[in-house]
């Protein structure tokens, strides 16, 4: 019988903002010009580490293109992936939970420099997070509260429920990361703080407040946080896999979505996910100044000095013709990435199941390639 496999929650729930550089949407009624998003994915799907991938491009919120490459069920079974099938977004989910967090903050229900022992009490009362009462809700937003990630699950055979507090008291004995605002730390373990958050000054679970706040508003009638074991993805969809410690692939679509929560666990859709980045851009869910707080600066030959997401990736797509950035999300089984442009007029949502470690560094490459390919095709 095979041992089961953990995987660190940074893996999980892993998000990088990708100052990347296209060309520009044109303005007026022009449109860009778009390499051909089927033929993108294909090429992406034709790799042995991809299941199958789906993706569609939007302009001023009207779609313009979209494809799907591969199939649902690995060694080509199970027919293609619709195009408008749900997904993992992993931790694009943070700027979801980002944006609820700061819209209280513009209801003044509590301020960025609010402590986080304030904010909970529960956690020092618990002795659940060091230095409490020095860690600022801002410094949670942006992962230089020093507090240390979420430890590794076991991402087979766990299906027990944990409560969010639960999750964090994993976390009480690890040692921190730096002292509160020294330095960027990429940590779970911050959201689902800012999850516990929500819940007690809206008296709402998490997943009701993303539906009145964001879902019902910019109609994402598709996407939904589940946070209860066992979490499958509703409808027809892809299945990703996960190598085990003998390297056999194990289909891995069913997870524990106690490890998801307010940091990792909405289940979208292109148009959907497309609606609420348009609209975080576009500064329609925030005041610019707050929006600034998750994304940081978009500008295309600057990274990002703290956001929501990792830092950038080293390299750049499409260098020296616009700027588009990618806020991407990944897990066991699934990698998806959504692109805009800094005005909010275009994005590009992707997502690939997968047929090796979402943490597989050829994985990356891999699909930045085809954002290139469709976003910033050769002249």
């Amino acid at each position: 019988m095979n041992r089961t496999k953990a995987v660190g929650l940074a893996g999980l729930a892993c998000a990088m903002l990708t100052l990347g550089v296209t060309a520009p949407a044109a303005a007026g009624s022009d449109r860009p010009r778009f390499g051909d998003v089927q033929e993108a994915l294909t090429e992406l799907a034709a790799s042995s580490k991809v299941v199958g991938a789906i993706g569609a491009v939007y302009v001023d919120g009207k779609r313009v293109d979209q494809g799907t490459g591969g199939t649902r069920l690995l060694d080509d079974k199970g027919g293609k992936i619709p195009p408008t099938a749900r997904y993992r977004i992993g931790s694009q989910t943070k700027l979801m939970t980002g944006t609820v967090i700061l819209q209280l903050v513009k209801e003044k229900k509590f301020a960025l420099d609010t402590k986080l022992s304030e904010l909970l009490p529960v956690v020092v009362e618990q002795d659940l997070v060091k230095l409490a009462d020095q860690i600022t809700l801002q410094q949670m937003l942006q992962h230089t509260s020093g507090i240390p990630n979420l430890p590794a699950a076991d991402i087979f055979g766990d299906t027990t429920y944990r409560t969010p507090l639960e999750m964090v008291k994993q976390t009480s004995d690890l040692e921190r990361t730096g002292e509160p605002g020294a330095q960027f730390s990429y940590s779970n373990t911050n959201y689902f703080l800012l999850g516990l958050i929500i819940e007690r000054y809206t008296k709402h679970t998490v997943a009701a407040e993303f539906e009145r706040r964001l879902f019902d508003k910019l109609d994402m009638d598709k996407t939904y946080l589940p946070v209860k074991p066992p979490g499958g993805i509703k409808g027809p969809h892809g299945h990703g896999y996960y190598p085990d410690k003998d390297g056999k692939l194990r289909d891995v679509d069913r997870q524990n979505m106690s490890h998801g929560y307010a940091a990792a666990g909405v289940i979208s859709t292109s148009d959907d996910v497309s609606a609420f980045h348009r609209a975080l851009v576009k500064n329609q869910l925030l005041p610019e100044e707050l929006t600034q707080v998750l994304l940081g600066r978009l500008l295309p030959k600057e990274q990002p000095a703290k956001t929501a997401s990792k830092p950038a990736a080293n390299g750049r797509i499409c260098d020296g013709k616009g700027g588009y950035f990618g806020v991407t999300g990944g897990g066991p089984g699934n990698k998806s990435t959504t692109y805009n442009t800094p005005d909010g007029r275009v994005q590009f949502a992707l997502s690939a199941t997968l047929a090796a470690s979402n943490l597989d560094p050829d994985l990356d490459p891999l699909m930045e390639k085809a954002a290139e390919a469709i976003l910033c095709p050769s002249n």
